[in-house]
This record gives C-alpha cells, sequence and structure tokens, in this order.
C-alpha cells in the first residue's frame, strides 16, 4: 500500500534544531512556560488497552472491546517496524475521542516523527513514554498529555510533571522502572509486587492526586492470571485510580467488573447518605462511625455505579 510515508518520510529541514517538527507555532503569544489551554478532566476508562500501532488490522477490534484504545508506536512496535506505525496512525483512524497515542520519549529520534505523524491526524491525547521531568511535557503543549512514569527518575519527578497545564493523568510502569534501577524483576515468585514497585505506584497515585490529576495502573502481564489481574483492579479502585491498562482483550471484562460497585456496595453508599441526610455531624450507622470522608466514599462508589 502507497502513502505519504513511503520513501523518506519527511522532507529534509522539516525539523529544528532541537528535532521538533519545523513552522509556525500557534502559541507563540502565550506568557512563557504556560500550556495553551486547561484540557477536560480524563474520564476514559476504566478498562484502557494497549494495541500495537503496526498492526491496523486490529485497531477496530480493540476499540469495539475496550473503554479507549492505547496505539502504542513504543515498546510494542520493533524499530524498523515504526514508520510503518506512523504510516498506519494516518491511514487507519479511530474515533480521536476514545484513543490515545503512545509515543516514544521525548530524547529519542522517534519523538519529533511521532508528532509529525500526529500533526496529519486528529489524535490529541498523547501517552509520553518514559517521562522524567515537566521540561518534556512542555514540549508537547497541544496535546493533553498523559505522562508515564516509569523509571526512577520519572516516579521521582512526579508531582512536578503532575504539575503542568497540560498534564491530564500520571500512568506507572514496573517493569522499566525495574530495569531503571537495574533490577530483573518487578514481582515476588506469588506473583505480588515487590515494595519497590508498590511504592512508586503509591508515589504516582498520590502525585496525580495532589493535582487533581487522573491516575492510571500499570498492565498485569501474566494475561492468564485474571484473579490477580481482579485483585489489582479492584485495589486500584479502592485506593483512587481512574482506569487500569491492560494488554489483551481478554483482561477488559476483568477490570470493569472490578471498577463495577456491586450491588451489595451500592445499597449500603445509599443508605448511608440517605441516613446522613437527617443525622447532625458525626454519627454511627450499622455499627460504624461515619463522618465526612466516609461520606465521600460512599459518593464515589454511587459515581462508579453510574459508569
Amino acid at each position: 500500500m502507497s502513502g505519504p510515508f513511503d520513501g523518506d518520510p519527511f522532507e529534509q529541514g522539516s525539523f529544528d534544531e532541537y528535532g521538533d517538527p519545523a513552522g509556525p507555532d500557534p502559541f507563540d503569544d502565550r506568557p512563557a512556560g504556560l500550556s495553551p489551554f486547561t484540557p477536560a478532566p480524563f474520564t476514559l476508562g476504566p478498562a484502557l488497552l494497549f494495541c500495537p500501532a503496526d498492526r491496523p488490522e486490529r485497531y477496530a477490534k480493540a476499540a469495539e472491546r475496550s473503554d479507549a484504545v492505547i496505539l502504542d508506536l513504543e515498546d510494542a512496535v520493533a524499530p524498523a517496524d515504526r514508520a510503518a506505525a506512523r504510516r498506519a496512525l494516518i491511514e487507519y483512524p479511530l474515533d480521536p475521542s476514545r484513543t490515545i497515542v503512545r509515543i516514544n520519549p521525548s530524547d529519542t529520534d522517534d519523538f519529533a516523527l511521532d508528532l509529525a505523524a500526529l500533526e496529519r491526524t486528529e489524535y490529541h491525547d498523547v501517552m509520553l513514554a518514559k517521562t522524567i521531568s515537566a521540561g518534556q511535557v512542555e514540549r508537547l503543549a497541544a496535546f493533553r498529555v498523559i505522562a508515564l512514569c516509569e523509571t526512577a527518575a520519572g516516579v521521582i519527578s512526579a508531582t512536578e510533571i503532575a504539575a503542568e497545564r497540560n498534564v491530564v493523568a500520571l500512568m506507572w510502569g514496573a517493569e522499566d522502572l525495574v530495569a531503571s534501577l537495574g533490577g530483573t524483576s518487578s514481582r515476588l515468585a506469588d506473583g505480588r509486587y515487590r515494595d519497590v514497585a508498590r511504592q512508586a505506584r503509591s508515589l504516582v497515585l498520590l502525585a496525580a492526586g495532589a493535582h487533581d490529576k487522573a491516575a492510571i495502573d500499570a498492565v498485569h502481564l501474566d494475561i492468564t492470571d485474571t484473579a490477580g489481574l481482579h485483585d489489582e483492579a479492584a485495589d486500584a479502585v479502592a485506593s483512587g485510580f481512574t482506569a487500569t491498562a491492560c494488554i489483551h482483550p481478554s483482561q477488559v471484562a476483568v477490570i470493569r467488573a472490578a471498577y463495577q460497585p456491586t450491588a451489595a456496595e451500592v445499597d449500603y453508599a445509599l443508605g448511608l447518605l440517605e441516613a446522613a441526610a437527617t443525622a447532625r455531624g458525626v454519627f454511627q450507622h450499622e455499627g460504624r462511625m461515619i463522618d465526612g470522608p466516609v461520606l465521600r466514599h460512599a459518593e464515589a462508589v454511587l459515581r462508579r455505579a453510574a459508569l
């Protein structure tokens, strides 16, 4: 199939001295250091399905089976196939309101090529792989950014990254994190995360929450371990994560079920809020002390029930 990326995909001189796509910047008149807009809150989820961008025959199926698709130009695509992946990104469009594009780290040659390809699409949500600083996010001022904090440097900088105006969510990743530390495995023999991974997960969640941004939980690599995935997704939603990423369509239903409150949880939340309507201050309900934070927990359950 021929297309705009046949041969040399970009003409000589199409990038500036920093490797970014050349051309007028529509936001040149904005105050220094500010993003051009304040994006709407991140509402995609709860199941975000990764799809290799060089497999366009999977695009529509991935969109049908998930709450949103992450078209991956980074780890899921071999370096030799990334030009074809960018071509497919342009030639096989999905609904941009339900699509995220994971682009390569900002210190790679692929980063500028990814941005040039995105300019030819309607996609506005990007996931920046291996984000380690707020400065990297500033280079994506025209996009809603999901910052992937998946290295030691990224996790340590998560708070300043989350503060950037165009960041709508943070995600963490266990395997790249451990690799950045020189380790060999993110999990113990029984499948539980090692302490360093658990700490990174918590730090990214806290950084996102401190700046009213969404947090996305990492993928569960063992596709056959549905029980483990359900437990992790249930813990994610109870802890405050907005969504969980996954790598196989069979994982979508497991994640959705974990994020959806049970009938018993909904009934309890309704009863609790009904009792609160006539209570004065702190009160007891079914043997538990109830105050403001507990009422907010109940409200969160009802919000999830409406998904």
